[in-house]
């Protein structure tokens, strides 16, 4: 590979020789090679970027920057601009290699390749290998001069490459033979393999399809390799077959042995298709044809024993600490209460750490399953995870799963469905404080003393009272909540109580214990790098009032800015902190002198407030609020400030590939909307155009 390319695609059906090629190439490149395999469990792209960041690892640290964009993103394509920002102070050349990403089939995951495609650093390269068509724009980038593609014609071998690999694999052939075999395989570098090893047997070689389960391949597979096996050798692999890659202790919990890494080293040793993942010899896959024959023969046998093998493999993977895949095998197994446990344990932190994608397929997989005691329960946490992420559509959607479903049984954890229920609507909050106040307490009564939603139900009694006017017991239970997300280690909610606390003593004319506060509380925030977390709107938005109350107009204005940009996130699926933060920025911007500012985010407010109304003293001051704004008279609209809510959506994408339409498709908004929010950009921006706007965007410091 003597071009400079950028972008490199190897594209060729499975046995073609894709990972030699990127091998012998890694060989040539030198040490500066982060090579990720793809697996089905990357279909997320917070997990993909993850391998590639662990990948680039290796090479030198990348900091903890780019690990904390990510996290933060739910994995979305405006987080890979931030991502290549961070990357690049590694110094070129850098390859990056993605290996068998047939197995990327979430279009976030593919439309995030295509993104850093557009995006290599100079210096780098990045190399994809697929069994199907690549996830990459390929005629735009054909267009830039900026891939080489490799694809079948390339890799299929001529005679005198196939004379080299049989002669490699020990196959003795004279020429006219040769010639035959590469005729009947058309090259495909596999089947000569499967070829020479039928020569090698004393068998004659046949033709060859490109599917595991083939009649062809059965029956080669079945005569010439597992006739070569002992019975223990033939049912370890037949068993193992049910496993995406395996290691010793996995197989021996699977297959019920004690001797599984001695068999996969034997077996990775004699060439039977067995493929290392690692140099320690702890982890294998099987060949992918052979995986497919060898599942084809358990689904032929007996009927029970898949599902036997997937539940041993899930208890495997649960005690070792492995949730995610033991998900998958306890799905397989046809266990779906298992499912719903599990997911209920680990939805929450895997949301945390940004992999949205992972969460909602499972609860799309158990939406299709029979309804388990647990179903409630994670659909009114799955409905808060997507409340956080300012998705009030999907949030909608799960609370109305949640509450059609019985509210009897007790988790796992000693809480009861009834009390996580409770939990669900104390943060909706749709039927005003009182409501919210009973069922913050309903929930803290049937809770786990050991479950860290405490917290939140302690933070939602007090708002409650703030609502209601009531300062000194809002502020006794803020203290409460403060105390235990502090021992729970909920720190963006500890944040979020302390912002809280800044308000009230502002409230009380304390303006030294309110700036503290704040203070605090932002340092927690930009320790724990919760800069994109819902929680911290409201920190920053406060921090900045509070800054322009004591005449730091320069920082109020970077606080706004912050809070501005998780805007997005504050919808009426969250109402009473998503307004509370509304109007505190909007006072700030009428401090700032930036009226157009405070309209923008007053309409915001107005817009929750006429799903939620009833949220105690808030829509009286939204509306004193607005009716002074209106009182000014302004020209023209000024800014990034004057943006809405889905015009700061819209803007995250205009720095990528992403055309206007492909836009609309990912906003789940019509073309027409997208080009009137266009337009409507360019004015308020004072651009002309795209680029200009992405320009502007940058000098103003906008989220990119």
């Amino acid at each position: 590979m003597e071009s400079h390319e950028p972008v490199v695609a190897v594209v060729a059906p499975p046995g073609y020789g894709k990972t030699t090629v990127l091998a012998q190439w890694i060989e040539r490149f030198g040490p500066r090679v982060a090579r990720v395999s793809c697996e089905r469990s990357d279909n997320d792209p917070v997990a993909l970027w993850t391998g590639v960041l662990d990948a680039l690892d290796q090479i030198e640290p990348v900091g903890e920057e780019a690990r904390t964009v990510l996290a933060a993103s739910g994995g979305g394509v405006d987080v890979v601009p931030r991502l290549v920002e961070a990357i690049s102070a590694l110094r070129p050349p850098v390859l990056v290699v993605l290996d068998h990403v047939e197995e990327i089939t979430s279009p976030d995951c593919a439309t995030s390749i295509a993104e850093f495609a557009f995006r290599v650093p100079a210096g780098w390269r990045l190399a994809v290998a697929s069994r199907d068509a690549v996830p990459l724009p390929l005629p735009r980038l054909r267009v830039g001069r900026r891939i080489v593609e490799i694809g079948v014609d390339d890799l299929a071998m001529d005679d005198a490459e196939a004379a080299a690999l049989l002669r490699l694999a020990g196959a003795e052939v004279s020429a006219a033979e040769i010639d035959e075999l590469v005729r009947r395989t058309e090259g495909w570098p596999a089947g000569l393999y499967l070829a020479a090893l039928a020569i090698q047997s004393g068998s004659p070689a046949t033709g060859f399809s490109f599917s595991g389960d083939d009649r062809l391949v059965d029956d080669y597979l079945r005569s010439e390799l597992l006739a070569r096996l002992s019975p223990a050798q033939a049912d370890f692999l037949v068993r193992t077959s049910i496993l995406d890659r395996m290691s010793g202790p996995l197989c021996d919990a699977v297959i019920g042995g004690k001797q599984s890494a001695r068999m996969l080293e034997d077996l990775e040793r004699h060439n039977l298709l067995v493929v290392p993942l690692d140099r320690r010899g702890e982890w294998y896959r099987y060949h992918h044809l052979l995986r497919e024959f060898l599942q084809a023969e358990l689904r032929r046998g007996d009927p029970d024993l898949g599902s036997e093998l997937h539940g041993r493999a899930a208890d495997w993977y649960e005690a070792n600490g492995m949730a995610d895949a033991a998900v998958d095998h306890a799905d397989a197994a046809g266990d779906t209460e298992r499912v719903a446990r599990l997911v209920l344990e680990i939805m929450q932190p895997v949301w945390s750490s940004g992999r949205v994608d992972t969460v909602r397929g499972w609860m799309e997989l158990l939406d299709g399953r029979p309804r388990v005691p647990h179903h409630a329960a994670i659909a009114a946490h799955g409905a808060l995870i997507f409340a956080l992420l300012g998705r009030p559509r999907e949030a909608e959607r799960w609370v109305g799963v949640a509450e059609s479903l019985p509210a009897g049984g007790t988790l796992p954890d000693g809480t009861t469905v009834e009390a996580t229920l409770a939990y669900l609507r104390a943060n909706l909050c749709r039927q005003g404080p009182a409501a919210m106040r009973a069922d913050s307490i309903l929930a803290l009564d049937g809770l786990s003393p050991a479950s860290p939603f405490r917290a939140t139900m302690l933070q939602s009694e007090a708002m409650s009272w703030l609502l209601e006017g009531d300062l000194e017991r809002a502020d006794a239970g803020f203290n409460h909540a403060y105390d235990v997300a502090t021992g729970f280690g909920i720190t963006p909610l500890a944040a979020l109580v302390l912002a809280e606390q800044s308000l009230i003593a502002a409230e009380r004319g304390e303006p030294a214990a309110a700036d503290a506060m704040i203070k605090r509380a932002v340092e927690l925030v930009d320790t724990g790098h919760f800069e994109a977390y819902w929680t911290s709107a409201l920190v920053y938005a406060v921090a900045g009032h509070a800054a322009a109350r004591r005449g730091e107009m320069r920082e109020s204005r970077q606080f706004v800015r912050r809070a501005a940009e998780l805007r997005p996130l504050l919808t009426y699926a969250l109402p009473s902190v998503s307004v509370q933060t509304l109007l505190e920025l909007a006072q700030t911007y009428m401090a700032l002198v930036d009226p157009s500012g405070a309209r923008a985010v007053l309409e915001q407010a107005h817009n929750i407030l006429r799903r939620r109304p009833d949220l105690g003293t808030l829509p009286a001051a939204v509306g004193q609020l607005r009716a002074r704004v209106d009182q000014i008279t302004v020209a023209v609209a000024a800014g990034i400030s004057s943006l809405t809510t889905a015009e700061l959506r819209l803007v995250r994408l205009l720095p990528t590939h992403l055309s206007f339409p492909q836009i609309a498709e990912r906003l789940y908004v019509s073309r027409h909307t997208v080009k009137s929010q266009v337009q409507s950009v360019y004015r308020k921006l004072g651009a002309s155009s795209r680029g200009q706007a992405v320009e502007i965007m940058a000098e103003i410091g906008m989220p990119r």
